[in-house]
């Protein structure tokens, strides 16, 4: 089932004095963090508004509306922020890694189940599908490899190569 809220970062500190914090962001790039201006916070998931945002140093510096000391700022210390699914438009064949963990890997030609996606590795080439079963596999994500992503019915199909799981 495909979660309404995606985790986007995690606040970890206050920046300057007023009111601005400083965001971890758990995105594929931080500038992608800058291009939201409404966010949720907390397990409630609680709409912020970020005024202005811009990144220093691989992190997010942001200012939340309404926030303008470093004291109401502190309140928001190590909450987690998240972006609604509806507000990010994915390309094609690009999936959120949440939607992947859990998926059943199956293979295309005989059935053959390998295991659920428990993690997603990304190596800067292309991602790595760590794959949980009688035994862990490693499978690349391209597109010789997977045929097929159903993230509706968590099922995604492969093609086993010569020598992929040797």
């Amino acid at each position: 089932m495909k979660k309404q809220y995606l985790e986007a970062g995690k606040i970890v500190t206050t920046h300057g004095i007023h009111g601005e914090v400083k965001i971890m962001p758990y995105t594929d790039t931080p500038e992608l963090l800058c291009e939201f201006d409404r966010l949720f916070i907390g397990k409630n998931h609680n709409e912020v508004y970020i005024t202005k945002s811009r990144v220093f140093k691989n992190m997010v510096i942001a200012k939340i509306q309404g926030v303008d000391t470093v004291e109401e700022a502190e309140k928001f210390r190590n909450k987690i922020l998240y972006m609604h699914r509806d507000d990010l438009e994915l390309d094609e064949d690009t999936y959120f890694i949440q939607d992947l963990i859990g998926m059943e890997v199956k293979d295309a030609e005989n059935g053959v189940v390998y295991g659920k996606i428990k993690d997603v590795m990304q190596t800067g080439a292309n991602d790595v599908y760590v794959v949980q079963g009688d035994r862990e596999y490693l499978i690349p994500a391209i597109p010789d490899v997977v045929i097929s992503t159903d993230i509706d019915n968590e099922i995604m199909l492969i093609k086993v190569l010569d020598g992929l799981f040797d």
